[in-house]
């Protein structure tokens, strides 16, 4: 899958945090590949069934075996973190 972009907001960077395809996170729901990150917000809204979407990522529960990619909307919190971090991710944070 390909990244479906606009430019992002300061604030929506902030929300999405350092989930980017190919990172891998983990919170009390689950662990999850990012699979495609969405900052198109119509895009956003389609996936995430809310008008007021501003961006989505499409993600799959890596401790599922029969994992299916889905769209979450959650902003990134302290409880969220990185297992796995993508190129982009690691050179963001230097």
């Amino acid at each position: 899958m390909n990244a479906i972009t606009a430019l992002p907001l300061s604030s929506v960077t902030d929300e999405i945090g350092p989930r980017r395809p190919g990172a891998i996170y983990q919170n009390v729901d689950g662990r999850f590949e990012v699979m495609v990150l969405v900052t198109d917000p119509a895009e956003a809204a389609r996936l995430l069934h809310r008008a007021s979407a501003r961006w989505a990522v499409i993600v799959r529960d890596t401790l599922r075996p029969d994992g299916q990619p889905f769209a979450v909307g959650s902003v990134w919190t302290d409880s969220d973190y990185l297992v796995h971090p993508t190129e982009v991710a690691c050179k963001a944070a230097a």
